[in-house]
């Protein structure tokens, strides 16, 4: 798990290591065991490397293959390494390390462009093949490791977030339109390949892209996610055991495929609680460490979880480590989180992430994670909304989704930022485009693929990164997700969601943790729009670098401040929230570097 950056110069002239340097001075928590460069003609690649598989000296980057004439950065993991590298010791490959880094170089030198499409794991990949005169970038299917670049007449550069980019120079600030409105509209999603800023973009999950030494590219999908019935159909305990042997295989992977100890981060709900499980039945629990975070209660509301996770951790016996965090740090902390997001983020739990992640990582570098699951099997209450009500497939999203619809965000942005309704035509198309008549499978499909890239998965991987740590997430394992979305939707919504979990955690896991209520991550302090919190927040869009960036409409501002606790999206965020936090990310990553 690592930090990558590069540049490729397309004007002839040989790269500036400069530029490389203070693009790594921002990658450094992603990776802080070494630091590597290379510079030759006209590329120049940077590493940052947190060190999981194989420890040594021999997998640090950039790797360099003279025989081959090729060079690789590469931040991941790819869980089926070791079967790899016997294919290609058998097709006549020799290797000097023991980890997958050489094996991924070796296997675009052996496959070309198609290697990727052997990888099982997380990863973003970029290889410069000196002969061909490309640059060959590739990210994993859904999108769990980063990978932007930004693109001049004179380069072509990327890097795992969009702070080296900025820090490189050059980059066009400017709102994206198209960007602005999906942001504020899917929970501040932007899918690739924009980002809210004009002059950088991001690699879309499950593609390739060329680069050749002109800076022309061509992008390419490798994998595509199948959302088709199956041909013969599976009865019940058909499905449920197809889902937990293919849910056993994506935990065992995770958690031998490191040379470091893997522990779990457990939140007390289902998914993390079945990870726990899954991990004990099949390797055992005396060395498994598991991490719990909880804040201060608030009048309305508990700050912790500990009461579920307490009672998974007395069944196992893991080695436990309970987290408690002041509500004060929650926001004395919040500038560091906001700093830490490769693009702004509204959920509210990303600091309790950022926070969780430091004291794990005094602990170990890898943590297996429950995101995804939700997505996967349908575990929010949006969900059976969409699948019982009546209209266009659009409609049906839209209506229960959006966090605003077209007619609020022309009210909120100013003339020159308003525009055609962009978040319903892409909405329209992505669901269209999906291979299956069942509606629900078509909104998962949209989930898994595009929405759940953005957050939970960015989120996680920003704030476990920064303290370098690597999160692992099983619910996203390729294989899992192709089986689950050929599922019958009804089966997953049974008894209110995530049926098939449910049903194969009953007897692993404590009956309350599997019963209890769908809930949010508790973090009352910034849940509750009062005090601090509102203050913090009306200072940021009374401020001046607010007023002057004219985004924001002064009368929509006022109305949303006048009564902020009941101003609420339909997936119950704080709309003052929002618009406070794509301010604070502009003022502590963008303002200056334009």
């Amino acid at each position: 798990m690592c930090g990558i950056c590069g540049e490729l110069r397309i004007d002839g002239q040989a790269p500036d290591p400069g530029v490389v340097r203070r693009m790594l001075s921002r990658l450094e928590r992603r990776g802080p065991d070494h630091e590597g460069t290379h510079v030759q003609g006209s590329i120049a690649f940077g590493h940052r490397r947190l060190s999981v598989i194989d420890l040594s000296d021999a997998s640090n980057q950039p790797w360099i293959d003279e025989q081959t004439g090729l060079t690789l950065v590469f931040n991941g993991a790819i869980y089926n390494y070791r079967e790899l590298r016997a294919d290609l010791i058998a097709a006549g490959h020799s290797f000097r390390s023991e980890g997958d880094t050489e094996v991924v170089l070796k296997a675009y030198a052996a496959w070309g462009e198609s290697f990727v499409e052997r990888l099982h794991g997380m990863f973003a990949i970029v290889i410069w093949d000196s002969r061909k005169r490309q640059l060959v970038l590739a990210r994993d299917r859904f999108g769990i490791k980063p990978l932007y670049y930004s693109q001049t007449r004179n380069s072509f550069r990327f890097a795992s977030n969009s702070q080296a980019l900025l820090a490189a120079g050059g980059v066009d600030t400017d709102f994206d339109p198209v960007a602005l409105h999906h942001h504020f509209t899917l929970h501040a999603v932007v899918p690739a390949p924009r980002t809210l800023l004009r002059g950088i973009r991001k690699l879309p999950p499950a593609h390739v892209m060329v680069v050749d030494a002109q800076g022309h590219d061509r992008l390419h999908p490798y994998w595509q996610l199948n959302a088709a019935p199956r041909a013969r159909p599976l009865s019940e305990p058909e499905w449920i055991e197809a889902t937990r042997a293919a849910l056993v295989r994506a935990v065992q992977r995770r958690r031998v495929v490191a040379d470091v100890p893997v522990g779990v981060l457990l939140s007390g709900g289902l998914d993390s609680s079945l990870l726990v499980a899954l991990l004990a039945e099949h390797g055992g629990a005396n060395d498994l460490l598991t991490f719990s975070v909880g804040f201060e209660d608030h009048p309305d509301e508990k700050g912790d979880e500990f009461e579920f996770s307490d009672q998974v951790v007395e069944r196992y016996g893991t080695q436990h480590h309970k987290i408690h965090v002041p509500n004060h740090e929650v926001l004395d902390r919040l500038p560091e989180t906001m700093d830490q997001m490769a693009e702004p983020m509204v959920g509210q739990d990303a600091v309790a992430f950022y926070l969780l992640a430091e004291r794990v990582s005094e602990h170990v570098k890898v943590v297996q994670s429950g995101q995804g699951a939700d997505e996967v099997f349908a575990g929010y209450f949006w969900y059976p909304q969409m699948h019982q009500a009546q209209g266009s497939d659009l409609e049906r999203f839209r209506s229960r989704y959006f966090d605003r619809d077209h007619d609020e965000y022309q009210r909120m942005v100013q003339d020159r930022f308003d525009g055609p309704d962009y978040t319903s035509a892409l909405v329209e198309e992505r669901l269209a485009s999906v291979n299956t008549d069942q509606y629900l499978n078509k909104v998962l499909h949209f989930d898994v693929t595009t929405l759940i890239v953005d957050d939970p998965v960015k989120r996680v991987d920003n704030m476990t990164m920064a303290w370098g740590l690597e999160a692992r997430v099983p619910f996203l394992d390729h294989e899992l997700v192709e089986l689950v979305m050929q599922m019958p939707p009804e089966l997953k919504l049974h008894q209110h969601g995530k049926y098939p979990l449910k049903k194969i955690a009953r007897g692993l896991v404590p009956d309350a943790v599997i019963d209890r209520p769908k809930a949010a991550f508790p973090v009352p302090a910034l849940k509750f729009v009062r005090g601090p919190f509102l203050d913090f927040m009306r200072d940021l869009l009374h401020s001046r670098a607010c007023r002057e960036r004219g985004l924001y409409r002064e009368g929509y501002v006022e109305s949303i401040l006048a009564d902020p606790e009941h101003q609420l999206t339909r997936l119950q965020g704080s709309k003052l929230w929002h618009l406070a936090a794509l301010e604070f990310w502009l003022q502590r990553n963008v303002d200056g570097t334009g």
